[in-house]
Parts: structure tokens; sequence; C-alpha cells
């Protein structure tokens, strides 16, 4: 099963860069889950600003552009897995997270 994992973020309160450390430690944590065949694909997003919004109603559609001042939370990074269920999901989340820091990863199960 494919699950996608992303992080959320505060706009309002940007996170500090990694260290080289924890640069190191998020890079064996990659390489152990691809070579595991785990992780698919991952990524970091671009900033807020350079975002675009596309609506439609049904009729009409409307394109805005960022920023956004609606935005409460931002999607930081993402990871498309391949896991035998969510449980392994979660287990290769909270790896991440332990090596990432406080903050919260929502995981979806991949459809199709």
């Amino acid at each position: 099963m494919k699950f996608l994992g992303y992080t959320l973020g505060d706009p309002n309160a940007p996170m500090a860069p990694p260290t080289q450390e924890e640069f190191a430690q998020m890079g064996e944590l990659i390489e152990e889950a691809t070579k595991a065949g785990v992780i698919l694909a991952t990524g970091g997003v671009g900033p807020l600003n350079d975002g675009v919004k596309v609506q439609y109603d049904g009729t009409d559609f409307t394109v805005l552009d960022g920023p956004f001042t609606e935005a409460k939370e931002l999607i930081g990074g993402w990871a498309l897995l391949e896991c035998r269920d969510r449980a392994e999901a979660v287990e290769w989340t909270k790896r991440f997270l332990a090596l990432a820091g406080p903050g919260e990863t929502t995981i979806r199960t991949v459809l199709g």
C-alpha cells in the first residue's frame, strides 16, 4: 500500500534549519528506508508566496496567487511510502519525527 505523509508547520513560527548532525541522521534514515523499499520519493515544498490556489465552483475557475493570509498551517515536506499497512507507515513516521523533532505528520492512503 502507498501512503503519503506530510509535515505541517506554522507560517508565523519558522523552523530553524537542521544542524549538520541532524542532516546526517536524516540522511541515514532516508537511505535505510530507501534500501528497504519503503520510501518512494521525498521532498519539501516552496514558500507560500510562490503558491497558487485553483478554485472551481461548478461553473467558473478562480486562480489565487499566494501568499494566503488565511493560512494557519503549511505543508513543510512530504514522503511517499510503500508499506505493508498503516501500522508500518506509522512506525517509519515515528522514526522520522524522533529525528526531526517536535511536530506533526499526517499520513494518508494513496488511492489508485
